[in-house]
């Protein structure tokens, strides 16, 4: 056999040693099926195995933690994972850690968020703040009696829902209490909180609830675009769906086609695949030669980027077109 021969099936052997994990909070959501695929594609091209698991619903840490003891017992280089309870899930990270495992969190940071040797993530705080100012600007002088419902994910608090609804109030002008929970605020234009599981039965049944309780509800913040679609159902049960301005977080192509239909406002933009590939590159090094993943200059986090997609642009608030948004989208 020819030494050059040789390196070739010993690198394919090495190659063949280092295996990752994607443990994503459902199967279903396009958000995650589109992080699996950026996974997958990046993986395939570095000459990684890669393992895909999901919880069966959002919220679901049993099976998250389930995943991560059989990434551990089956010798992976790293995890990526996108935790659906973000405190609940640490006792079986630091398993995975203390076992010489890379772990970075997807698009939601543990908490605490050292508990991932690192987070690629939308920088969801100040996702919620754009969607703020642009409702502020869109409201003029009429932001300052506004109703704002708002339509959050879990009663859990995971991290990604506090900093999306905490940016929004920022961005709107509202006080922020505590910045890591939601609901202490005394603002007098908050109609109040309802929790959707991210899909869009929650956003409509979380809706009714809001509008049972306050009628007048004119702005409405939601955690993500299936819930923004559940609450314009709800409005349009009730001949308001032109009326009142709902905003959003993702991004995805459903979503952005909301908008240019009228039935969101504007919308934060996540780029899911971009977390996915470059958490697999991540692993690669870190199987390479153990280098560790660094953090955006600044964060505590690595930035993905954002940016707010409206066909309805407003002063002082940076945003790109409808068909910008589209051709970026996911799902």
């Amino acid at each position: 056999i020819s030494a050059l021969a040789l390196a070739a099936s010993t690198f394919g052997a090495a190659a063949q040693e280092v295996s990752a994990c994607l443990i994503t909070k459902t199967d279903t959501n396009p958000f995650f099926v589109k992080m699996r695929e950026g996974a997958e594609a990046k993986a395939e091209e570095l000459g990684i195995s890669l393992n895909s698991y999901a919880g069966k619903v959002d919220g679901d840490n049993e099976t998250q933690v389930a995943a991560v003891e059989t990434c551990i017992a089956n010798g992976a280089s790293g995890i990526l994972i996108t935790p659906s309870s973000t405190s609940a899930i640490v006792p079986v990270i630091e398993q995975a850690r203390d076992a010489g495992i890379l772990v970075i969190a997807l698009d939601t940071p543990l908490d605490p968020i050292e508990a991932a040797d690192m987070t690629f993530a939308t920088d969801n705080y100040k996702a919620g703040v754009l969607i703020g100012q642009w409702a502020a600007a869109k409201l003029g002088d009429g932001a300052a009696d506004a109703r704002v419902g708002f339509l959050d994910l879990d009663v859990s608090q995971p991290t990604v829902g506090v900093l999306r609804d905490q940016g929004f109030m920022e961005g709107f002008g509202i006080d922020i209490k505590d910045p890591n929970q939601w609901g202490d605020e005394d603002d007098p234009r908050i109609a109040g909180h309802d929790v959707t599981q991210g899909n869009e039965e929650g956003g409509r049944k979380a809706m009714e609830n809001l509008l049972a309780s306050d009628p007048m509800i004119n702005v409405v913040y939601t955690i993500n675009e299936p819930a923004a679609a559940g609450a314009y159902e709800a409005l349009k049960a009730i001949g308001r769906e032109n009326d009142v301005l709902i905003v959003s977080v993702d991004g995805g192509c459903p979503g952005v086609q909301n908008i240019a239909d009228g039935v969101i406002g504007a919308t934060s933009q996540q780029y899911p695949l971009l977390m996915a590939s470059k958490g697999i590159e991540a692993i690669a090094a870190y199987a390479k030669d153990g280098t560790k993943p660094e953090a955006t200059e600044g964060k505590d986090f690595f930035d993905t980027g954002v940016a707010l997609v409206t066909d309805q642009p407003a002063d002082g608030v940076e945003s790109i077109s409808v068909e910008e948004g589209l051709n970026l989208c996911w799902g």
